[in-house]
């Protein structure tokens, strides 16, 4: 294996190109400088998200690949760029989080999430629900210290992916159970308008009523709600009436960004807000008919570290790379601790025959 380390302002960006992997870590500026979201109490507008020095000891973020490539074609990520060549397996995911972990250099964090949304749709890969089920929070216990372990699904509903609701229901099982509610799920919209959904998506996306029939399927959430994100141009179309029809306001949040401006972005002409008031037109209205709403923006800094959402570098030729070899720190001992899981599990693949609620444990 041989990682190759792209260093930004707030952390790294690590590829395997041999393997077609892709992972990162950052840290952040904290939700009081990049987040308004009147629920949390957070009331000041974000006229804009100025790059100051991050604490990775208060959060760390680590965002691996699920898939090698994607195959939604989606036409704002840069993504599809990579040629697919399938699914990570659990133990890629196990070495990009360790990489991660080892790269940053922490021993202890306050808060340490996982977000599987590098590249890849999670929801075809059910060895993400063996991973985050029995894997992440032992790797993460022999790296560093960290008081909260909080993982991270983001789909963007694949029409082909015929077991979506299996998924879904086995990962709201991981979140709310296994992982006591410390847990994400976060459903790509962007716009209640099915005709741009459509541009967006390629058709690759169920219909607005198809997903609102599978929302409204869902358990009830413990701990945080799940999350609707709508990443937005001036154009959008968040209005609350159809966003009452469509989803539970006791289940979900609406998330609000800009889409990142990716080279697909930019290169399919899709705006990219700058301007609050933009945010501000749609969050009103939402929080009026009772809606939980975050704005979240990225700063410049961020976006041009190619960092954010809907990034992908392998295929770049960036170069900014910087070269180095791979971790060693305790490495055979952890491929020991994979290997004795991947073991214990082997006898019944659990989560492919929608065994998963039965075997679950702690």
């Amino acid at each position: 294996m041989s990682w190759i380390e792209y260093k930004t302002r707030t952390g790294s960006i690590l590829c395997d190109r041999e393997r077609t992997l892709e992972c990162l870590y950052v840290g952040d500026y904290g939700k009081e400088n990049n987040i308004k979201a009147d629920f949390l109490g957070l009331h000041d507008k974000i006229e804009s998200v100025q790059h100051r020095p991050v604490d990775l000891t208060d959060k760390m973020v680590v965002t691996i690949s699920t898939q090698k490539g994607c195959s939604m074609a989606c036409k704002f990520c840069d993504c599809p760029s990579v040629p697919f060549a399938g699914n990570c397996s659990r133990s890629e995911m196990f070495d990009m989080t360790l990489e991660a972990i080892q790269r940053s250099g922490v021993s202890e964090t306050k808060r340490f999430n996982l977000h599987f949304a590098r590249m890849g749709e999670p929801t075809f890969n059910w060895d993400v629900l063996q991973f985050a089920m029995n894997d992440l929070r032992l790797l993460v216990a022999h790296q560093i210290r960290a008081d909260t372990i909080h993982p991270v699904i983001s789909t963007m509903m694949p029409k082909a992916n015929t077991r979506l609701m299996d998924f879904l229901e086995n990962w709201c099982w991981i979140k709310n159970h296994s992982y006591d509610g410390e847990a994400g799920l976060q459903l790509s919209i962007n716009t209640l308008c099915e005709f741009d959904r459509n541009e967006m998506f390629n058709g690759r996306s169920l219909s607005l009523m198809d997903i609102s029939t599978l929302s409204w399927m869902l358990p009830k959430p413990v701990g945080r709600k799940y999350t609707l994100n709508f990443a937005v141009t001036g154009a959008s179309d968040l209005d609350p009436d159809k966003m009452d029809i469509y989803f539970d306001k006791k289940k979900f949040i609406i998330k609000i960004t800009p889409i990142h401006a990716t080279r697909a972005a930019t290169d399919n002409g899709f705006e990219i807000v700058k301007d609050y008031d933009v945010y501000e037109r749609f969050e009103k209205p939402l929080v009026n008919h009772g809606w939980d709403v975050i704005v979240f923006a990225p700063s410049a800094e961020e976006d041009a570290d190619r960092i954010t959402c809907g990034n992908a570098i392998l295929k770049s030729g960036d170069d900014q790379m910087i070269t180095g070899g791979d971790a060693t720190k305790t490495l055979s001992e952890l491929k020991a601790d994979l290997a004795a899981i991947d073991a214990n599990i082997a006898r019944g693949e659990q989560a492919k025959t929608g065994g998963l609620h039965a075997a679950a444990t702690d």
